[in-house]
């Protein structure tokens, strides 16, 4: 669904414009009560059953973009409950990061296998003899499964001559490479959050737009407003993200016309992470630990902790590229607030750790800063551009994509010791993730660099981007030519990461 103009890309685009125009107005969140009405005009619902239900969902869509939790549907709240507390510049959210608004859920199947209209009553009736549990029978001229006795096998779909029998699944469920959805009593998704790392991909996979994130896209503005020196550092997966026309130049332009003092792009940090990774590999690997994991993906990060704590030990001590461009400019721009800008929903739950929390004050995804653009009315078609961005390297920029981060680590270990041989593997998506760090824990990847890419695709792919992943692959790859420099050694900020970690 990724890239694909829908229904719900418009609903959460409008959520995050009309916020945004509310907290750029000055007046707070005056007025915050009426912008379901705005979300959803007139007295016809655009695609539910009613008009009254989908402005619930869209207020409920209000308070998860102003970082706010859902109200209980049991008792009577009001839209505005808990804004004072959360409409100012220096308020985090809470967890649960990740939200399903139950009345917006459709309860979709899990896991069942249905004879569609295409079934031919053929009298092969394959799919009766390869059953095991002898769950199908025939009636009225056509295949029947018996959910009861069905083990969900699938050998009568694939036996099937005519792809007669489908396999329904939940399409977030599906999604979860944590399998951290499961279902309420009345059907509806529900997440355990003690599984849940926060990737988001159950979110762009809802078909029905009942999963959402929380944001801080007022709490930006408001931070804006009041005067701060607010810092965007951009995540390389940017570009192309807002259109054909969104050139780095144009984007930076856009960038001031919100209100941001300076932008940052946070391949400068990922030049110094590789640059310490390297180095980390180089003095642990295998002296004193079997193999390392890569730090830059935190739903990577998490899902070891969580399912793997006896190997979170063999993590990279590094930071992360967002923590090292942050630490940057805080330390260049003292009293600064910095705004990671970027792809992915996991930083949100990474810039709230406790120990991360002085160094990123706030996180938006593309998908909201498009919010932002479209609120101030920002047409990159006629913008002027501004400079370019052109600190960070060719390699750095590359961490956008999956096997980035590998490659640049591995090119960096054969800079300072070409004879050191150096073993990588690597996956994407956290169902394969999980194998991958299944092996290592058995032995099957001593001496290797893990890399693991919470998202099929890596960054690209993340839950707060607007282009088709294979379209944002090959605009990253163009954007690394244009870079000034090819590796982390010909950067300004080659020597900074280890000054930074302290």
């Amino acid at each position: 669904m990724r890239g694909i103009p829908s229904l719900i890309t418009d609903i959460r685009k409008n959520v995050f414009t009309e916020v945004a125009r509310m907290a750029y107005s000055g007046r707070g969140y005056d007025g915050v009560d009426e912008l379901p009405y705005i979300i959803v005009p007139g007295d016809r619902p655009l695609h539910r059953e009613s008009v009254f239900l989908e402005r619930a969902i869209a207020s409920e869509r209000v308070r998860l973009a102003m970082g706010l939790n859902i109200r209980p549907i049991q008792t009577r709240h009001l839209l505005t409950e808990g804004m004072d507390e959360a409409a100012v510049a220096e308020q985090y959210y809470n967890p649960p990061l990740i939200n399903i608004i139950p009345y917006a859920c459709h309860s979709c199947p899990t896991n069942q296998y249905k004879v569609s209209n295409y079934c031919q009553n053929c009298l092969a009736a394959s799919c009766q003899k390869v059953c095991p549990k002898d769950a199908i029978t025939f009636r009225n001229n056509r295949s029947y499964i018996d959910l009861d006795k069905c083990i969900r096998c699938g050998k009568c779909a694939k036996a099937c001559p005519y792809n007669a029998i489908v396999h329904l699944e939940r399409p977030c469920a599906a999604a979860c490479g944590m399998d951290a959805i499961g279902s309420d009593e009345y059907g509806r998704a529900v997440i355990n959050q003690d599984k849940c790392v926060a990737c988001g991909q159950c979110l762009v996979s809802c078909p029905f737009g009942a999963i959402a994130d929380k944001g801080q896209i007022f709490q930006v503005i408001q931070s804006i407003l009041q005067g701060d020196k607010v810092i965007a550092i951009v995540a390389p997966a940017f570009i192309g993200q807002f259109g054909k026309h969104s050139t780095p130049g144009k984007f930076i332009a856009a960038m001031k016309k919100l209100g941001f003092a300076r932008i940052v792009e946070v391949a400068v940090g990922a030049d110094m992470c590789t640059i310490e990774e390297a180095r980390d590999f180089m003095e642990k690997v295998p002296e004193k630990q079997d193999y390392m994991a890569t730090s830059c993906c935190p739903a990577w990060h998490s899902m070891i902790y969580k399912l793997y704590p006896s190997e979170a030990k063999n993590i990279s001590m590094t930071l992360t590229p967002m923590v090292y461009t942050a630490r940057l400019m805080k330390q260049k721009y003292p009293g600064c607030k910095v705004v990671f800008v970027g792809p992915c929903a996991a930083k949100k739950l990474e810039a709230i750790r406790a120990d991360i929390r002085s160094d990123v004050d706030f996180v938006l995804t593309f998908e909201e800063l498009q919010g932002m653009f479209e609120a101030k009315e920002i047409n990159f078609e006629t913008i002027e551009p501004m400079y370019d961005l052109n600190e960070g390297s060719a390699a750095g920029r590359g961490f956008a994509v999956s096997g980035g981060v590998a490659g640049a680590v591995e090119n960096m270990i054969h800079k300072e010791n070409p004879d050191m041989e150096v073993k990588t593997a690597r996956a994407e998506g956290l169902r394969d993730c999980r194998k991958l760090m299944a092996m290592a824990k058995a032995g099957k990847y001593n001496g290797y660099l893990l890399e693991g890419m919470a998202c099929p695709g890596g960054c690209v792919a993340g839950a707060g981007t607007l282009l088709p992943v294979e379209l944002a692959t090959k605009v990253v790859g163009r954007y690394q030519t244009e870079a000034n420099v090819e590796d982390p050694t010909q950067s300004a900020y080659r020597d900074h990461g280890k000054t930074l970690e302290e």
